[in-house]
């Protein structure tokens, strides 16, 4: 699994922008510049028609910065919902927003602490207007408050279907999470009697959420790696900086056993993922789940250590407001619960691969 010279090239323009334009200010210029808004829309829809693999890339640079853009809920959740419903017309009216970046959608599917699409109990009943009256509540909404449309999952009389909804609705309600995290927004909508536009067929929902989640899992995982990969730079740079005893504290043998654990487990993460990616744009998507698990249970861990590891080499100034090291401990744990836990991801790994039978699962 290798790079292509254009890939690595899309890497280095991308972290290049990145070091000159800082958190959701940098949104236009990926977007308008880059495209990277586009990558995973294909041509037919005003997008650039690319892969996975293209979205690892990006969302790598992205985690490393901890970037606050919108690419991850909108350009890689919201696209891929959109295309696994198969609803064209839906696609073509939605899609070519999110490609150049000037529309962000929100997914609306977690409640009560469970991202299980079949743990959906929002409901959706006919009215008047032909489309249906949405009530229930969702939390956890990536971006928070700030799509311009929403899809949103009910129930109907055939199952789990998903819905498109207007933020500005009279009967839906947005409020912004305070989440100890600040650099990924996060929301919670409460709808009452909102008025949705059935998106895909009735009862489908759950399928293509579960597909697009699977996809989003791969880029998050990618995010993850990239946040780990800088946890990792920032630790060896301090140690090599920081003298103790007469000596840099990097030249001690427990500490250079340490880092080597660390980029073991950075190096592992990355190959996860990126075989995830390479999975993604396979001719057969059988199992694709699996790497899709694989890939975020690796990463989640290895982000989770890692920053763990980089507030403690960093001695007192690893754990003040000053030190960045904060802030990729707290994107590390909310990364680590936002598609499934890893103990969810190793479960479900096992039940896959039939290596017995599981307790009772727990939901994600």
């Amino acid at each position: 699994m290798r790079l292509t010279q254009e890939q690595n090239e899309l890497r280095a323009t991308v972290r290049s922008l990145l070091a000159r334009h800082e958190g959701t200010d940098a949104w236009r210029p990926l977007t308008e510049q880059i495209g990277v808004a586009s990558l995973a829309v294909p041509e037919k829809y005003e997008g650039a028609g690319c892969g996975a693999v293209d979205v690892h890339v990006v969302m790598e640079e992205l985690g490393r910065v901890l970037s606050p853009v919108p690419l991850l809920g909108s350009a890689v959740l919201a696209a891929q919902l959109l295309l696994a419903t198969g609803d064209d017309e839906a696609c073509a009216r939605l899609l070519p927003g999110i490609a150049d970046g000037s529309a962000v959608v929100g997914v609306a599917w977690a409640e009560d602490g469970s991202w299980d699409p079949a743990a959906t109990r929002a409901t959706a009943a006919p009215s008047t207007a032909g489309n249906r009256r949405i009530d229930g509540s969702k939390r956890h909404v990536l971006d928070g408050t700030e799509a311009d449309t929403l899809l949103v999952t009910a129930r109907t009389g055939l199952g789990v279907s998903l819905f498109e909804v207007a933020p500005g609705d009279p009967g839906a309600h947005g409020e912004t999470t305070v989440t100890m995290d600040r650099t990924r927004p996060l929301g919670r909508w409460r709808f009452e009697g909102a008025e949705g536009r059935l998106v895909g067929t009735d009862g489908g929902g759950a399928r293509a959420l579960e597909h697009a989640l699977d996809l989003a899992r791969t880029a998050l995982a990618a995010e993850q790696v990239g946040a780990a990969q800088a946890c990792l730079d920032l630790t060896v740079a301090y140690t090599k900086e920081r003298v103790q005893f007469g000596r840099s504290i990097g030249s001690f043998q427990a500490v250079k056993h340490r880092l080597a654990d660390a980029y073991v487990l950075v190096e592992a993460a990355r190959s996860a993922a990126l075989g995830a990616a390479f999975a993604a744009e396979g001719a057969e998507l059988a199992g694709f789940g699996r790497y899709a698990s694989v890939a975020q249970a690796a990463a989640s861990e290895a982000l989770s250590t890692v920053a763990g590891d980089m507030i403690q080499l960093h001695g007192g100034i690893g754990i003040t407001w000053e030190h960045d090291a904060h802030r990729y401990f707290k994107r590390a744990h909310s990364s680590a619960q936002l598609f499934g836990t890893p103990d969810w991801h190793r479960r479900r790994i096992a039940r896959s691969l039939d290596l017995g039978r599981p307790q009772e699962e727990a939901r994600p």
